[in-house]
């Protein structure tokens, strides 16, 4: 037989039914035993295989009759009955039959008998027997695997080396959307072209190639059965091997989770917004300065929640006017701050901090603050840009940045609207969803109230400290022997304005009464205390009183008065005698500063701060020369919360010693160097140098 022709026109397909495989296939785990009678019932032919089921060897089984080699006694005559019939042409027979082993136990086998005839015409009968203990296992094996794969809800597929599906089940069918025959033949990328295919494959050849399983790999995409929704699934991938070690292909296993993927990210999304908003409640408000609280939510939110963020307040809301909670027209803002996640054209889209904008009805700013209600574009068109941008410049400019999403949630505390927070995404490529909009409504929430603090406590301040300068005395005119300078600082923008204050006040005689007072507490009351103290010193300054004699009078005066307590410092000076006279009510003690000598803290009687009552006060004189200086402050000069007074002393004294300097300078020196942002009092400074 001409076996290379034969090939040649069999092709390629030909070929490979033809090549050599390894043993230990499906046959040779049945160990399918073939033998074969003449028309007598003797053996004429006995493979391996029934040596090795049955025991006997080709030598020994060879020319006897099967029925008294194989059968026992009892089972001759049904088994010669059989014989005739399958050799009459009757057809096959198949069934289960005890066979006699060698060692004379009986085994069940199974058989499949049919006859056989020769070119001759002679005729034969050829049994094929396997264990039938062995057959039943395989069958139930293969009848729970086939019944598995059907009716599995896991998606399975077996795929070759070439990575071609082979086989599909048909919940793999369900969740890819095709039948089984589209798979077959086809790579994933053919049947799955959302997928990442090309981790997928390279994942099944590292399955090949070593053998060792891949486990519960999380594919996130889309398929032809949904696809407007991204699903998760697991994956799992398997080498499939023969018995004798053949590789097969791989299988896998899908699992959808998508609604355990979903709870998943619900969670983290719901954990990302706890914490954000935690972190709001730490960051924002730190301060009751508006600005400072603006950029703090602007900070907070980005980049968690948006690539950029502006923070735009009513200017109605500034100067005082409620807003309703529902109205129609323009909207005139003052824009608060701004802060991006990166450097970005869209930033210079934004209203610059500090600068009136004023936004037509029509714009989605606007509408939210007439509203009151979050505004979302969550696909940003070009059209939708002219109602976000304050000019077709700026529209071009959020364009260029690539915006695409967009949502104003309004800042609302107390019933009133005080403004918006603005919000856009550029590099984050997810759109705003209303969940976005919960978390920045919650952000802003807290804020507003923030914000609204920090309005009203403007308000007061502005107030008080308008108050209070407006009690403080102008620049006095030229006075006889002495050069005078002074200052007034308020507290730091968080905190309201107290009452310190200082005066200097000509008298007859050429004398001059230099106060420097510091009333307890803080606010309108503090200040309105101590204008109706100053306006009792002037009165009793006026009547020639000795200084202990004022502040005896003063003390009086304060125990009506709320708060009722304050220190203060009367200097009366004389330049005829070169002299002046001091008394201190629980006041720091002056510096004198003193040509060629280091300053020095006057020792002074500290007497009882004004209102404490009963307590007399004493006057000390002190002389001083022409160059002389006296040095006249507020303990918020000096004072602070983590160091020491005596420490804080000596380095005022440390600051005033030196070469010789004016006395503005000298007021400006000790605050500059004296006084930190932030600082929680106000001070008063009053400097006087004796003219020669």
């Amino acid at each position: 037989m001409d076996t290379d022709g034969f090939q040649a026109d069999l092709g390629d397909a030909g070929r490979a039914e033809l090549s050599g495989a390894p043993r230990g296939g499906l046959l040779d785990v049945l160990g399918v035993a073939a033998i074969v009678l003449d028309a007598e019932g003797r053996i004429v032919f006995w493979s391996p295989q029934a040596e090795a089921l049955i025991g006997y060897s080709a030598g020994e089984a060879l020319g006897r009759h099967a029925a008294q080699l194989l059968v026992a006694d009892e089972h001759v005559d049904l088994v010669l009955r059989l014989f005739a019939e399958v050799m009459a042409g009757e057809g096959s027979w198949a069934g289960t039959f005890p066979v006699r082993h060698k060692d004379g136990r009986t085994r069940l086998l199974e058989f499949r008998n049919m006859r056989l005839e020769d070119d001759l015409g002679d005729l034969y009968a050829l049994g094929l027997a396997t264990d039938q203990a062995l057959l039943r296992r395989v069958e139930r094996d293969l009848a729970l695997s086939v019944r598995l794969v059907d009716q599995s809800p896991i998606g399975l597929a077996v795929l070759d080396t070439d990575l071609r599906y082979v086989m599909v089940n048909p919940a793999l069918e369900r969740i890819n959307g095709l039948p089984a025959e589209d798979h077959l033949g086809r790579r994933v990328g053919d049947v799955l072209p959302f997928l990442d295919t090309d981790s997928v494959e390279s994942a099944m050849r590292r399955v090949l190639s070593t053998g060792a399983p891949l486990l519960d790999r999380y594919t996130l995409g889309h398929t032809r059965a949904d696809p407007d929704t991204e699903h998760a699934w697991s994956v799992s991938f398997y080498r499939l091997e023969a018995p004798g070690g053949k590789v097969l292909g791989v299988a896998t296993s899908v699992v959808d989770v998508t609604d355990r993927h979903r709870a998943a990210t619900d969670a983290d999304r719901a954990r990302h917004r706890l914490a954000l908003v935690a972190d709001a409640s730490v960051r924002i408000g730190t301060t009751l300065d508006l600005e400072q609280t603006a950029r703090e939510l602007a900070d907070v939110a980005v980049p968690a929640l948006a690539d950029m963020a502006a923070v735009d307040v009513l200017d109605s809301a500034l100067s005082g006017h409620r807003t309703p909670a529902s109205h129609e027209g323009p909207a005139v803002f003052r824009a608060l701050a701004v802060a991006a996640a990166y450097p970005t054209e869209a930033a210079g889209a934004a209203d610059p901090p500090g600068r009136l904008a004023h936004y037509d009805a029509d714009r989605l700013v606007t509408r939210c603050v007439n509203t009151s209600r979050p505004v979302m574009v969550p696909h940003v068109e070009e059209a939708d840009l002219s109602l976000i941008a304050r000019d077709p410049r700026a529209a071009a400019l959020l364009a260029r940045a690539g915006v695409h999403s967009y949502l104003a949630v309004p800042l609302i505390a107390r019933g009133e609207v005080l403004g918006a927070l603005d919000l856009v995404r550029a590099r984050n490529p997810l759109p705003f969803t209303h969940d976005d909009a919960t978390l920045a409504g919650e952000l802003a929430a807290r804020a507003a109230v923030c914000i609204d603090n920090a309005r009203w406590y403007q308000r007061q301040r502005d107030t008080a400290l308008t108050l209070q300068r407006s009690l403080l005395p102008d620049p006095p005119r030229r006075l006889y022997g002495l050069e005078v300078a002074s200052r007034y600082q308020p507290a730091s923008a968080a905190i309201e304005v107290g009452g310190d204050w200082y005066d200097i006040l000509p008298l007859t005689a050429d004398r001059t009464a230099l106060v420097v007072g510091d009333v307890m507490g803080s606010g309108i009351n503090a200040a309105t205390t101590m204008g109706r103290l100053r306006t009792a010193t002037q009165t009793l300054a006026g009547l020639d009183l000795a200084p202990a004699e004022v502040l005896r009078n003063l003390d009086r005066i304060i125990a009506g008065l709320d708060p009722s307590i304050a220190t203060c410092t009367y200097v009366l000076y004389d330049p005829h005698s070169a002299q002046c006279r001091i008394s201190t009510a629980g006041h720091l003690p002056p510096v004198h500063m003193r040509p060629g000598h280091p300053p020095e803290l006057l020792d002074l009687p500290t007497g009882a701060p004004l209102g404490v009552g009963g307590v007399p006060f004493r006057t000390t004189a002190v002389d001083l020369d022409p160059g002389d200086q006296l040095l006249l402050y507020t303990d918020g000069l000096v004072e602070t919360r983590d160091e020491d007074i005596d420490t804080r002393l000596q380095v005022l004294l440390t600051l005033l010693d030196g070469p010789h300097r004016s006395l503005e300078y000298t007021c400006d020196h000790l605050l500059a160097a004296l006084r930190h942002p932030g600082d929680h009092d106000d001070v008063a400074l009053l400097i006087a140098r004796v003219r020669r």
